[in-house]
């Protein structure tokens, strides 16, 4: 079996997205959902002509959606050029097989889309490994519809990943591929833990978050590296690791792979040893984007993944960034307040959130910058004197 990515020309794909306003999801939280799959898409290389929504009591099991809009989303597709339709939810293999017979068009789901962007995203042997193996395990129970989209002859968004020079249905050969490919993980594991270990006593810091928040800019900004960063979804899927030094204290400063709403169970599970590097910290800086209209949510959802993660709570700062963005939001409100902007906001209620430290930055335009490294420098100094009771270098 080969597991080279497929070879494709580039596609110019137009899709319409699907999602579901059910009893737990107001229209606003839907029309959220389905900004952040264009993002999503987008991201992967696809063209949004439109969405659909329906409001149903629970996901229709046999076809997500009911057979009348169905029906409406089927017409559209005939009458728009559409060749690929993406839901915002993740599909069961009856649902997947039930939907593109009637559609007769690519279908893929929230979860094939956001593996296919890890795939495109992938640079290490460690991250390709990962990805694949998360791949493997979400196509096997599909595989009697996937394999025909893994030919070499076809490709696009959602077909990137391992790829076969023939239709391939024996799903022992996958079974096989999957045990070899959590082999190569253990080993490579191993490798990452004994890296972990060598580098010896220094407090741990890791950079956490919603993905596209400024992680990665952010990093690059205190290590002074060079670490990706765009403002796409997943910029960054290997950890980055730097050491720091601020004012006289070193300490190592991580970058992890941003968290999302509905991130498939498949990559938690295959990524556990980069995940790794977020439970061994000794100290979590989490970056929200104060710009974005639904930060509250995106705090939550990474609180509730890292709760998942770890059951240890960890001291945290609070990193409130795009203060920038925000300011040029708000500068259309008048407001007669002699503070600056940047006080106004230690004076709001974002200040005392669930009782955090936190600090109000721009990353893009380094404002405020210095406040938060000096709030990394105390909060790294306490545990380090916690660590080393006796050494008075630092204190």
């Amino acid at each position: 079996m080969s597991t080279g990515h497929v070879t494709v020309d580039a596609i110019e794909e137009r899709c319409i997205l699907v999602g579901v306003i059910s009893a737990d999801i107001t229209e606003e939280i839907a029309l959220d959902y389905i900004d952040e799959l264009e993002f999503l898409a987008t991201t992967a290389g696809a063209i949004t002509v439109t969405h659909f929504f329906q409001k149903l009591p629970y996901p229709n099991p046999k076809t997500y959606v009911g057979t009348g809009k169905l029906a409406e989303i089927k017409q559209f597709i005939w009458e728009n050029d559409i060749n690929l339709v993406i839901f915002d939810d993740e599909l069961s293999p009856s649902q997947l097989r039930n939907i593109e017979r009637e559609l007769e068009c690519k279908i893929l789901d929230r979860t094939i889309l956001i593996l296919d962007i890890f795939a495109s995203r992938a640079r290490t042997s460690h991250a390709k490994t990962q990805v694949e193996l998360a791949q493997l395990q979400y196509m096997l129970p599909r595989l009697t519809r996937m394999w025909t989209h893994l030919e070499r002859q076809k490709g696009g968004i959602g077909m990137r990943g391992p790829g076969e020079t023939q239709i391939e249905s024996d799903r022992r050969i996958i079974k096989t591929r999957l045990a070899l490919l959590k082999e190569k993980l253990v080993e490579i594991d191993k490798q990452m833990f004994v890296q972990r270990s060598n580098r010896g006593q220094l407090v741990r810091v890791a950079l956490v978050g919603y993905t596209n928040v400024g992680k990665s800019t952010l990093m690059n900004l205190l290590a002074k590296s060079d670490v990706f960063a765009e403002n796409k979804l997943f910029a960054t899927l290997d950890t980055t690791v730097r050491k720091v030094v601020i004012n006289n204290l070193p300490f190592l400063l991580t970058d992890t792979v941003g968290f999302i709403r509905k991130l498939p169970h498949q990559l938690i599970e295959s990524f556990k040893s980069t995940l790794d590097e977020v439970r061994e910290a000794d100290l979590l800086v989490h970056v929200l984007d104060i710009s974005h209209p639904n930060f509250e949510d995106h705090y939550k959802v990474v609180n509730e993944t890292l709760l998942e993660l770890d059951k240890e709570e960890k001291p945290t700062i609070l990193v409130f960034n795009k203060i920038d963005a925000y300011f040029t939001i708000e500068s259309d409100l008048e407001d007669e307040n002699p503070l600056s902007p940047l006080e106004k906001l230690k004076k709001t209620w974002m200040a005392r959130i669930d009782g955090s430290k936190c600090v109000f930055v721009s990353a893009h335009t380094k404002e405020n910058i210095e406040e938060l490294k000096e709030l990394m420098y105390n909060e790294s100094k306490e545990i380090f004197k916690v660590r080393y009771p006796y050494n008075d270098f630092l204190y």
